[in-house]
């Protein structure tokens, strides 16, 4: 299985986008990302498609951070994106550690590179794209010609992409790409490498923008070939972001909540000591928790409820906006990072409950106080700190009013 992962085209695929920026002045995204979304969708597929696999921890680390490869389309800052989708990736590597750590080293090396991947490529953002992929300026409009097959002669078959790292888990002989065929004819122009640029047309130096202004207050009409469409805003680098399937089912030992819209009626009744829940991508929803169970995190969600009844663990609510809280039995601890907007409803049972938060705001905990009523305390957000002769004390501050 994870040779066959290994034999699709996405490496190439995002070398090919990263040639035609650094040629071209523009281009049209939707036809110029499609080979590199392909790519993606086919990993993701795979990884549905074998559910019932042992190594279905390495799948879904592949599956859930492969987006990552979509930083072309991050029009500021995609290295932070890079980042999230790699955490992605962590959640299902700490569980192959987790299950070969003692018994097979191989899968601890490959957890070690293929999270590399991502730390290099992040590394490589911050040097050369710290705020995104630009057109070259001075290069000519990318042609139609681009995205399909050539209507010149017959060009030269592609050279083989290099060979991935040695399998490791499977006996397994890949599968053929059935995806080769589709982009051949653009791998075969584009793999020219210098040769595909002795076809540009000649710009004279009256022609060049940066060097007559005007040229230059003439906006694209230097350009050849479609102008209006080279100046149209709907070909930035910004892509839409791709609608998922709603989910609600047990996997494993952990409950995976995801990408659910407007869903007021969400419940998980049979739960055990020893499962986790987690819950992400979701907006406009509640969902109820009944039983106890080992932990829950809410990650990447707008606008969730969660009412739930007992956690021996903690509750972890990251990167998330507008998120109401309600603790019906007991909970240790309550964690809040990188969230706008929490209520926390406590119970009596509950009021020992300790709450670490960090990069957050608006936070509020609302204990009860007689039968159906609750009194509500702001968490502090503005700190001092001061040296006392040994020492940093840092305390927040008093907000009179």
């Amino acid at each position: 299985l994870i040779k066959e992962v290994e034999t699709l085209q996405w490496y190439t695929a995002q070398n090919l986008l990263l040639f035609i920026f650094e040629i071209y002045y523009k281009s049209w995204m939707a036809d110029l990302l499609r080979p590199l979304s392909d790519q993606i969708q086919e990993v993701q597929n795979f990884r549905e498609k074998n559910r019932g696999s042992r190594l279905f921890n390495h799948l879904s680390a592949v599956s859930e951070s492969i987006p990552a490869l979509g930083w072309v389309a991050v029009c500021q800052k995609p290295g932070p994106y890079v980042k999230e989708m790699n955490d992605a990736a962590i959640f299902y590597t700490n569980r192959v550690l987790k299950d070969y750590k003692d018994t097979d080293p191989c899968h601890v090396e490959w957890v070690r590179s293929y999270l590399n991947i991502w730390t290099e490529l992040q590394t490589y953002i911050k040097e050369h794209h710290t705020t995104g992929l630009f057109w070259n300026k001075t290069g000519p409009v990318a042609p139609p010609s681009l995205f399909s097959a050539s209507s010149g002669g017959p060009c030269p078959p592609p050279p083989p992409p290099p060979p991935g790292p040695p399998p490791m888990f499977m006996d397994d002989s890949p599968k053929p790409d059935d995806t080769a065929a589709q982009h051949s004819a653009l791998f075969a122009q584009l793999n020219q490498g210098e040769v595909i640029t002795k076809g540009l047309k000649h710009v004279s130096e009256e022609q060049k923008t940066h060097k007559n202004p005007n040229v230059r207050s003439q906006g694209g009409r230097t350009h050849q070939g479609s102008p209006a469409k080279s100046q149209n805003p709907s070909t930035s680098a910004c892509a839409p972001a791709k609608k998922h399937s709603p989910v609600l089912e047990l996997e494993g030992k952990k409950w995976r909540v995801e990408h659910q819209e407007k869903s007021h009626d969400l419940v998980i009744e049979e739960t055990e000591l020893r499962q986790v829940v987690y819950v992400f991508s979701c907006s406009n929803s509640t969902l109820q928790i009944k039983g106890k169970v080992n932990s829950i995190i809410v990650d990447n969600c707008k606008k969730l409820g969660l009412v739930f009844d007992s956690v021996v663990g903690i509750v972890e609510i990251i990167n998330s906006r507008d998120i109401q809280l309600q603790v019906m039995g007991k909970v240790p601890t309550i964690s809040i990072n990188k969230t706008e907007g929490c209520h926390v409803y406590l119970s009596k049972d509950s009021l020992d409950c300790e709450i670490v938060s960090a990069k957050s705001s608006e936070m509020n905990v609302l204990v009860p106080e007689g039968e159906d009523d609750y009194r509500e305390f702001p968490i502090p957000e503005q700190f001092k700190t001061v040296w006392d002769g040994s020492s940093l004390v840092t305390e927040p501050t008093k907000i009179a009013g």
